[in-house]
């Protein structure tokens, strides 16, 4: 536990793998921006965390009905 460096780098391979097959609106694809936010926040970077956080926001509020309850939740990560 706590590899959070391998973490970030396995994420980021999966996002990039995301980013080819899905939309930029793909709710899939704002999970993994909030994961390497979270991976972020273990580590202590909070402004790269809430870098990523904010992206996921940004696809959750084009993809979700607002007051769906995962909109909710990205913004009290925010």
């Amino acid at each position: 536990m706590g590899n959070y460096p391998k973490a970030l780098e396995f994420y980021e391979k999966s996002l990039k793998i995301r980013e080819k097959v899905l939309s930029p609106n793909d709710p899939n694809l704002a999970s993994s921006y909030n994961d390497i936010g979270l991976v972020y926040n273990n580590m202590g970077d909070y402004s790269k965390t809430l870098e990523f956080y904010e992206k996921s926001h940004k696809i959750l509020e084009k993809a979700l009905p607002s007051n769906h309850p995962n909109l909710a939740s990205s913004y009290a990560c925010i």
